[in-house]
């Protein structure tokens, strides 16, 4: 997988108006980390400004964006014992869309182009905190009720998502195409938090990963085995809410990644969590990438990635489904 995930990188970059060949593109990224600019004699001086500040900090952020929604996806399933699980199941994205609706109609101009981000962050991270508040009892926190709550609450949100397009006025066309999700604004000042981010994440997700498994077998017999399931389940669910939350806030909403990447790498490897985490994070990461490069540089016309994401998830969610309604989940 992870040499899948370096071609799709190496063959995305190459792919566009301008095409550059894979050689070529081994020879820039060369020059610009040695600073030898002989890596790179014989190199049209327009390619390295393709590649370096308009290809490549969009790569990178579709990469590292799907490898976060994967991790996150495979912590849900494990915490919420719901294979139909993913990373907006708890209304973390119509938190952020929220955030970033409500950011773009009252038009902040203060931070500049940071402002949308970081009220989808707050939006985000501000609903995370409200479901676990509303499903916690007597300091305790049940999939059930976390479930429920985060229905609860995206739909209260969606209301609210909806009246501010209502108000938005001239202004519903930009929070229209930011809710479709796009990579399109991606530079690289947003790439090390991301990778931060994303390296935090999956050290915590490892280091639990003993713990998730598990988890699988209900609450009754993880405690029995000493697993301390209350402080467990809060650690990682705010670790792969706060992951979301970045994620959406950096490129919008984008759904099924989640879902059907942890379903297909359950398939390849098995459902135990230290070997799903790290394939399924680069198995996000490839495929995120490879529906950003095929908007971007193969369809006439560029579609909005959450849309794309959207018409492949949609039809595998509902043979998910249909497939535990058959045969009942093996999370029970």
């Amino acid at each position: 997988m992870l040499v899948t995930a370096i071609a799709a990188v190496i063959i995305s970059a190459g792919m566009g108006y301008v095409k550059i060949g894979a050689f070529d593109i081994i020879r820039i990224i060369a020059t610009r980390l040695t600073g030898d600019a002989s890596f790179s004699n014989g190199i049209s001086e327009t390619l390295p400004y393709v590649l370096m500040d308009v290809r490549l900090p969009r790569i990178i952020t579709a990469a590292l964006v799907g490898a976060g929604l994967a991790l996150s996806g495979v912590i849900y399933q494990g915490i919420l014992l719901n294979p139909l699980a993913d990373p907006y199941t708890l209304g973390v994205s119509s938190g952020a869309a929220f955030g970033a609706s409500l950011a773009i109609i009252i038009n902040i101009s203060a931070l500049g182009q940071v402002s949308t981000p970081l009220f989808a962050f707050i939006g985000a991270i501000a609903t995370l905190f409200v479901v676990m508040r509303l499903s916690s009892f007597e300091g305790q926190i049940s999939a059930q009720t976390l479930i429920l709550s985060g229905v609860i609450i995206g739909a209260v949100l969606s209301a609210g998502i909806s009246l501010l397009k209502y108000l938005a006025d001239e202004q519903v066309g930009v929070i229209v195409f930011w809710l479709m999700g796009s990579f399109a604004s991606s530079s690289w000042p947003g790439v090390p938090l991301l990778c931060l981010s994303l390296f935090a994440a999956s050290a915590i997700a490892f280091f639990y990963g003993r713990d998730l498994n598990i988890m699988s077998l209900g609450r009754r017999s993880s405690d029995t085995l000493g697993v301390e399931t209350a402080r467990t389940r809060k650690i990682l669910l705010v670790t792969a809410s706060f992951v979301t939350a970045l994620c959406v806030s950096v490129s919008g909403i984008i759904g099924f990644i989640g879902l059907i990447v942890p379903h297909l790498m359950r398939f390849a490897v098995g459902p135990d969590n230290r070997k799903l985490l790290p394939v399924s994070i680069l198995a996000g990461a490839t495929l995120l990438l490879a529906a950003d490069t095929l908007t971007r540089a193969v369809l006439p016309a560029e579609v909005p990635i959450g849309v794309l994401t959207a018409l492949i998830g949609g039809p595998f969610f509902g043979l998910i489904f249909r497939r535990k309604q058959r045969n009942g989940s093996h999370y029970e």
